[in-house]
């Protein structure tokens, strides 16, 4: 029997993992969870998993899951110094990094340095770290394999095929709430829109970064790591109908495809107990039923994020801890009503024009960069607001 830490527990990710754990009882205990405030969520899971230790945001929430919760042997650890206890412990066999955001690279960096299997679905870990991750991995032995819906789908594709017969990965994009909306009208739409997505239910920021598909261009920065790939090889399609979730064309002319329905359970579960698959109670994807798959170009005057994705993706060093960091900023700063729609791309290109590139070899070099970034993203955006 495996043991599972979950990073995240509470988000959308760390729900469906506890889902898909529950149903596979006799292959998987959960032995740690992490999570933020939402102390009532985490108490249930608390319950439900019997994990030996719990960490949550601050000391405040973690006294009230105190009084909320007795039973021998549950330590319960709050802050960054929490997360990180949580996924580096030697006792864990699978840790699921779902921490949204620049936050779960310290917890990933842990659980990876501590030699575990990595369900990675916290893509900026390796955007803004994917050399340092890589070569923590390769030292300790640990496994990274992507959770994400289409990383996975590229990870089946390539499991049995040598890297010098790939020529380009093309990852799939719903293309938002947004997609046929007129160009004119996208940048005053409200923070409830662009919270309606058409087909995934994620976070928040999560949410918003597929409106502007930001998402996509971190993942793009994500698969150079994940699959050692040059950046002329990445690309994207906007596919509306997310059941094609990735293409890998070969340089024989073949193009191999992961297609299923659309429930993150399917990737999670793979990650979870991958190279074997088990079966799972989700329908099965039904191609009689499916009227249509439709593929489209990106269209950067609706997207201009992507632009800047991919310009930090060829660039390098410290650029992508940038567009990550300016990005987070500006996302909050959107959902908040301080800015529009329209501006979170805007503020992003600022800052990223001004943006002197340097080396991030270390932990403490990028940390550096996404604090001052930050810094400086604040202060823009709150001179303007």
């Amino acid at each position: 029997m495996k043991k599972i830490a979950v990073l995240g527990s509470t988000g959308s990710i760390g729900v469906n993992t506890l889902a898909v754990a529950d149903r596979l009882r006799e292959r998987f205990r959960v032995v740690g969870l992490a999570a933020g405030a939402n102390t009532s969520l985490l108490a249930d899971q608390v319950r439900r998993f019997n994990p030996e230790i719990v960490s949550v945001k601050t000391k405040e929430a973690a006294d009230s899951l105190r009084r909320s919760l007795s039973g021998p042997g549950l330590r319960i650890v709050h802050g960054k110094e929490g997360a990180e206890e949580v996924a580096g412990s030697p006792d864990n066999d699978v840790v699921v990094s779902a921490i949204t955001g620049f936050e779960g690279l310290r917890p990933t960096l842990a659980a990876v340095r501590a030699g575990a299997r990595i369900a990675l679905a916290n893509k900026e870990s390796l955007v803004v770290a994917g050399a340092l991750l890589q070569a923590e991995a390769a030292s300790s032995g640990a496994e990274i394999i992507p959770v994400d819906s289409e990383h996975s789908g590229v990870f089946q594709c390539l499991a049995k095929e040598p890297r010098a017969g790939v020529g380009r990965v093309i990852l799939t994009a719903s293309g938002g709430p947004f997609f046929r909306t007129p160009i004119s009208e996208i940048g005053s739409k409200p923070v409830e829109e662009a919270l309606r997505h058409p087909r995934w239910k994620m976070g928040k920021k999560v949410t918003i970064d597929s409106a502007t598909l930001m998402n996509k261009g971190l993942e793009l920065i994500e698969a150079r790591w994940l699959f050692g790939l040059a950046p002329a090889q990445l690309g994207v399609l906007i596919h509306p109908q997310s059941i094609v979730h990735s293409l890998v064309e070969m340089r024989d002319g073949s193009v191999l495809a992961q297609l299923s329905v659309t429930d993150m359970k399917i990737p999670i579960q793979f990650a979870l107990t991958y190279p074997e698959r088990e079966a799972s109670p989700l329908p099965l994807l039904d191609l009689g039923r499916v009227r249509e798959l439709e593929f489209y170009d990106v269209d950067e005057d609706r997207y201009p994020l992507m632009n800047l994705a991919r310009r930090a993706l060829e660039t390098g060093r410290s650029l992508p801890v940038a567009l990550n960091a300016a990005n987070e900023v500006a996302v909050a700063a959107f959902l908040e009503g301080r800015i529009s729609f329209s501006g979170i791309a805007g503020w992003v290109t600022r800052v990223l024009e001004g943006h002197r590139v340097v080396n991030v070899d270390t932990l403490e070099e990028i940390s550096q960069v996404d604090r001052e970034v930050r810094a400086q993203t604040s202060h823009l955006i709150g001179e303007r607001s």
